[in-house]
């Protein structure tokens, strides 16, 4: 009897630090046919421990996380922090939150104005903010709240830490997406208050976009009208965002080595698609 092997699901994951049912962590699962990306479903995740029984659950999966992978090679060498990746994630799971803010704020007290942060090579081409944020984002609390549970469940991420290369992860930036299909127009907001007409607007125009495949990945997004409505109707953005990384899985999957770039730093990381 001959093993049919089994298909790889592309997932797209909106990640939250601190999950809650109000604000979960979002997964957008979908499949590729050609250059079309079909949505099949949606969960939420409530808490991180269900994040990691979803990531521990067996399956073959091309995830694209909304969340930073490293740390500023800049940021780690004037710490004197590891200057490998697998140490110094080991490292920074080792630390508490409190530590990371006082650790990281003392860094930015140290430097000029205009250059408090420090930044990865790739948040220049993404437009993402620096990973080691701990406000609006607090980026630097989701690097540590998962990327050492993706390590823990064995995941393979390319570049940076061999795992099972059924269960691939990568880093994703759905903001790259978004602005190049609809620029700078604010598409989603937490606070309810500021969940506009304009900005429902914008998510329309963004899913449109994104079914008619106008960006340079050369993917069309198929969805069932229930989806589109579904999509649109979510204020805070988070289900549009999980979508998005799903595309960006999507992509990184028709290229050699995920589209990592040849000049990648192993100890920051990359983003896809930047």
């Amino acid at each position: 009897m001959v093993a049919v092997p089994v298909e790889r699901v592309l997932v797209g994951v909106d990640f939250s630090s601190a999950p809650t049912a109000r604000k979960p962590i979002r997964l957008a699962f979908g499949h590729r046919r050609g250059a079309v990306v079909k949505l099949e479903r949606q969960e939420a995740l409530a808490s991180l421990a269900a994040f990691e029984t979803w990531l521990a659950a067996p399956g073959s999966w091309l995830g694209g996380f909304d969340l930073p992978f490293g740390l500023p090679r800049e940021l780690v060498e004037t710490l004197g922090w590891p200057t490998e990746w697998a140490p110094l994630i080991a490292h920074y799971a080792s630390l508490s939150r409190a530590e990371i803010r006082a650790t990281f704020a003392a860094f930015c007290d140290a430097r000029p104005v205009g250059r408090k942060f420090a930044h990865r090579a790739c948040d220049g081409p993404a437009g993402s903010s620096p990973s080691m944020k701990w406000v609006n984002p607090p980026v630097a609390y989701m690097l540590h709240a998962g990327v050492p549970r993706l390590v823990a469940a064995g995941a393979h991420l390319p570049g940076l830490h061999a795992g099972d290369p059924a269960r691939v992860a990568l880093e994703a930036y759905p903001g790259l997406l978004a602005r190049e299909l609809i620029g700078a127009r604010s598409y989603k907001s937490d606070d309810r208050a500021k969940q506009t007409p304009e900005r429902l607007i914008a998510r329309k125009d963004l899913i449109e976009a994104l079914e008619q495949g106008r960006s340079r990945l050369g993917l069309r997004l198929k969805l069932s009208h229930a989806q589109r409505d579904d999509l649109a109707a979510d204020g805070s953005g988070d289900k549009l965002d999980a979508v998005l990384c799903l595309m960006q899985a999507a992509w990184a999957e028709t290229q050699p080595n995920y589209g990592r770039p040849a000049d990648m730093d192993p100890l920051e990381g990359w983003i896809v698609c930047a």
